[in-house]
């Protein structure tokens, strides 16, 4: 069976609160699984422009990438925010093999505010969970790369 390869980006929004710091995701429609925005890099995209309009898309306001960039440039090359994360996630398993893949680059980012107003097509608003760093190791039906990616944005975007 071969197996098709997408790259795609994820954004860990992070929104610090005195009520909890808390990470935006939700239960993704065709997947069944909890997941952070994220999507499939365009053509004409570089990774991290993926997830911030994923952001904007799916939570409807801009965010800031909490990334490091290398120092090293030139005429003819320019440094990317670096992704905190890079998966390989199966998508499509069968007794065959696996037909999907996603390359997906995880990136964090820290949200203005708490207040999500999806695109139209978009899961809407009341889909979405501000989910703490209690919850989200405890809650059983997010999975446990997502609960602990979730904790570690959590945590590095409350020391940027």
């Amino acid at each position: 069976m071969e197996t098709t390869r997408h790259v795609t980006a994820t954004v860990y929004v992070v929104h610090p609160n005195d009520d909890g710091d808390a990470v935006a995701l939700h239960e993704h429609d065709k997947h069944g699984l909890w997941l952070a925005p994220g999507g499939h890099v365009e053509r004409d995209e570089l990774p991290h422009e993926t997830g911030l309009r994923e952001v904007r898309e799916e939570l409807g306001f801009d965010v800031e990438l909490v990334a490091d960039r290398d120092d090293v440039e030139s005429e003819t090359t320019r440094s990317l925010p670096q992704p905190a994360h890079v998966q390989l996630a199966d998508i499509n398993v069968t007794d065959e093999g696996v037909g999907h893949q996603h390359v997906d680059l995880i990136y964090y980012a820290e949200a203005p505010h708490r207040d999500i107003d999806p695109e139209p097509g978009e899961q809407p608003a009341g889909h979405w969970d501000w989910v703490t760093k209690t919850e989200l190791a405890d809650r059983e039906e997010i999975p446990p790369d997502v609960s602990e990616i979730g904790r570690r944005a959590i945590r590095t975007v409350a020391e940027s």
